[in-house]
């Protein structure tokens, strides 16, 4: 009873969970997407293995599988695959642990903003997209 208020309007809000997740990702996937050579060479300094590849596979997952989200599309398995690879930005982004000072307190916090991301991705693959989705239809 005292949770009515979220049962009535969890369509809309799985809605605006799944714009929020994904508009960090569709903002810097398209920056990668635009400035490729750019996102190669930052890929390249921050030792991503094959940083092209790396590169490519960033842009498709944050800016492609991004709006696929928002759209509501495959949403449950994307959600997975979009979890697990914030996982690997995590690791190969953000390993505090190597770090000192200011940089390490820096990384610490986005590798666990990652992790906290994936949480949200974790709880979309579960609840799914919600009626306002192209997985509705």
């Amino acid at each position: 009873m005292r949770y009515t208020l979220f049962e009535n309007r969890k369509d809309e809000l799985i809605l605006i969970a799944r714009i929020l997740l994904m508009v960090l990702f569709l903002i810097f996937g398209w920056s990668k997407l635009t400035a490729y050579s750019g996102t190669v060479a930052y890929m390249a300094k921050e030792g991503a293995p094959i940083p092209a590849l790396s590169a490519a596979i960033a842009i498709v997952v944050e800016f492609f599988v991004g709006i696929a989200i928002v759209l509501g599309f495959y949403t449950r398995p994307l959600a997975l695959i979009f979890a697990l690879y914030t996982l690997g930005t995590a690791l190969i982004g953000h390993p505090f642990w190597t770090m000192a000072d200011g940089e390490r307190m820096a990384n610490m916090i986005n590798f666990y903003k990652n992790v906290s991301i994936m949480g949200g991705l974790l709880l979309l693959c579960v609840t799914g997209a919600g009626r306002y989705s192209l997985d509705r239809r």
